[in-house]
């Protein structure tokens, strides 16, 4: 099969959707199938895949991504010859508006990953524009309506999401849960030894995260719950995994928190080195409330980590309180309280961390790799057949009202 992914986002970028992109990617090509990323352009960026095609891109003052053009004669060109059988979108808007256009024009079918909580991140940016709140919401609404009407098939990686899909839009048909597989062996064969060494942690109880350093991921709240963790542990150490546009805002905290020496901010790293950083760790610890799958959290759970984390869509999604870690309410000091009972009990860190690598193993990327291939599959039968996704405009109207 022949599959263009198209994304808003890419290397040299490190989130969820470039994981998403880059691990479908490396998983179906193993099968033999080929796959094209569309992606924006990175002038200073040295391309490490083959088949990576890039648009014209606008940097975006204060934040660390680029905007990609959604329009390129150069693709217009490319892509007739490649024969595709799938376009796969990975965003409503800019590249994903290509990707529909383009699967339009050559007659192919269109999948799209609901990869982000749209509207809650609307809402959340609001404060920057200067429209109100709810004349946010409903325009990012009612683009998403549009935009699924245009889809032979909606990709949801958890089944949260797929669930506010069913209640807002009334969308019960072709959609499917898939979460993004992760490669549970390179997670697996993770040297900590070399990290500790690197930042003298020999001797330290290491909280490990790793997240965009963004206020919707939450940070505040960790680095809240882990100055309480280090009041009453002298050996605790935070060691924060990420980059994003809160940095200087989350190290300001970490300053008047009286912790800043025992946090220690890594900036991005390479994706290969990830695994290395999470077996430096004794507990993975997050915060984020506005995740779809909580892939970070998956892939702690295959180093073998045990999970403390505010229980959100998402992450709750992956991790059954009790079972791979402990989640909590969205507050500091019952985070907290939660971390120190997984130091403290070292039957229960066991049993967490036993339970998370065993969940991990169910999902490996190839194993969801073969159940996107039947979705693609499924997409192509309901193209032959001019059948897409409905939206219930009735319903989705009433529930955007409902959240003014």
């Amino acid at each position: 099969m022949r599959i263009a992914h198209f994304t808003n986002t890419y290397k040299p970028n490190i989130n969820g959707v470039v994981r998403s992109v880059s691990t479908y990617r490396e998983a179906l090509s193993r099968m033999g199938h080929q796959v094209f990323v569309l992606a924006q352009r990175s002038p200073k960026y040295k391309e490490e895949d083959p088949f990576v095609f890039r648009y014209p891109a606008v940097k975006i003052p204060g934040f660390d991504y680029s905007a990609p053009m959604p329009t390129s004669r150069f693709v217009d060109k490319l892509l007739p010859p490649l024969k595709l059988d799938i376009i796969h979108s990975n965003h409503p808007t800019l590249l994903g508006d290509a990707a529909a256009h383009q699967a339009e024009r050559l007659s192919i079918p269109l999948i799209f990953t609901f990869h982000t909580r749209y509207v809650e991140y609307a809402a959340g940016y609001a404060e920057y524009v200067p429209f109100a709140k709810a004349f946010m919401e409903e325009r990012v609404v009612d683009a998403l309506a549009k935009y699924l009407e245009r889809c032979h098939h909606v990709i949801t990686p958890s089944d949260s999401i797929k669930e506010m899909l069913a209640n807002y839009a009334g969308i019960t048909d072709r959609v499917t849960t898939i979460p993004t597989g992760i490669d549970v062996q390179r997670f697996q064969s993770g040297d900590g030894g070399l990290i500790r060494q690197k930042y003298d942690l020999e001797q330290a109880t290491v909280l490990v995260s790793v997240s965009r350093l963004a206020d919707e991921k939450n940070v505040k709240t960790l680095l809240r719950a882990a100055a309480s963790v280090m009041k009453s542990n002298s050996a605790v150490w935070l060691l924060l995994i990420g980059d994003g546009p809160q940095r200087k805002d989350l190290e300001g905290l970490a300053e008047s928190l009286g912790i800043a020496r025992r946090v220690i901010f890594t900036g991005l790293i390479p994706f290969d080195e990830v695994p290395n950083y999470l077996h430096a760790g004794d507990v993975f610890c997050y915060a984020s409330i506005t995740e779809t799958q909580g892939l970070v959290t998956v892939e702690a759970m295959a180093a073998g980590l045990p999970i403390v984390a505010v229980g959100a869509s998402g992450t709750s999604d992956e991790v059954s309180d009790g079972r791979e870690g402990l989640l909590t309410a969205n507050d500091p000091d019952t985070l907290a309280q939660a971390i120190g009972r997984v130091l403290d009990d070292r039957a229960l860190y066991e049993r967490l961390r036993a339970t998370a690598a065993e969940k991990a193993h169910n999902l490996d990327m190839m194993v969801q790799a073969e159940r996107m291939l039947g979705v693609y599959e499924t997409a192509i039968a309901d193209h032959r057949a001019n059948r897409r996704i409905r939206v219930d405009r009735r319903r989705l109207e009433k529930a955007t009202k409902g959240r003014a």
